[in-house]
């Protein structure tokens, strides 16, 4: 994205908007959320402000960065991840359990280019939202060491072999969006195959380390090799 480095985020109105501050405030949400839905996180701004019916500069006078705006459309939806996880933990089934979770992370990547962006890069997130991200990813790993523990992981990857299908559903979703829509949940299925223990063969490099996933994470959000800001130890 274009705009970083990205301010704290501005406190919450002390008074509630007028009605004509709230039509805008309104229409640029539904803007933004349809743009950001087909574009990913890089939609223009100005395309959301003409969508919207407004001036740019509107846009920015209620949400001054574009996290600001990211974060008021992704909430909810962080928070429907965060449940999933949370029933994928409760079942007794440990693989039952990771595939629900996977599921419904993959079910609302495809729904949505920009969530996928939310959840695949390592975004600067404000507190609500970076916990919310947090606590999926350690339900998510305490799923997946449930189905490992019960045998029927294969015990040579890692939680952070799941990288790997959040990052190539991205490519599979939009490839087959206007062609096969649901095309992703075979994708999904035959890499949860890879995930079974019986039958599974040696893997001929090691996993990732957590910190080797969190750069890659940040590349994905910024891929400009020569950009000091993604690269810098």
């Amino acid at each position: 994205m274009n705009d970083r480095p990205f301010p704290p985020a501005p406190a919450a109105p002390v008074k509630p908007l007028r009605r004509d501050a709230q039509r805008n405030r309104d229409a640029i949400v539904a803007a933004a959320r349809e743009a950001f839905a087909q574009q990913g996180l890089d939609a223009s701004l100005e395309g959301v402000a003409r969508q919207a019916g407004v001036a740019i500069g509107t846009v920015y006078r209620h949400f001054p960065t574009r996290l600001a705006l990211v974060e008021e459309l992704f909430t909810a939806k962080l928070a429907e991840l965060v449940t999933a996880v949370e029933e994928a933990a409760a079942m007794d089934d440990a693989w039952q359990g990771f595939c629900h979770y996977l599921e419904r992370l993959c079910e609302l990547q495809a729904c949505d280019r920009a969530f996928h962006d939310l959840v695949s890069a390592k975004l600067p997130l404000h507190v609500l939202s970076r916990e919310m991200v947090d606590r999926a990813r350690e339900l998510g790993a305490q799923v997946f060491r449930a189905a490992q523990e019960q045998g029927i992981v294969r015990a040579d990857v890692t939680p952070e072999d799941v990288a790997f299908v959040i990052w190539s559903q991205a490519g599979i979703i939009q490839a087959t969006r206007n062609v096969a829509p649901r095309a992703w949940r075979r994708h999904l299925h035959l890499m949860l195959d890879g995930f079974r223990a019986d039958c599974a063969h040696p893997l001929p490099e090691p996993p990732l380390a957590p910190r080797q996933v969190d750069k890659a994470m940040v590349i994905i959000e910024c891929p400009e090799q020569e950009c000091p800001e993604c690269h810098e130890e």
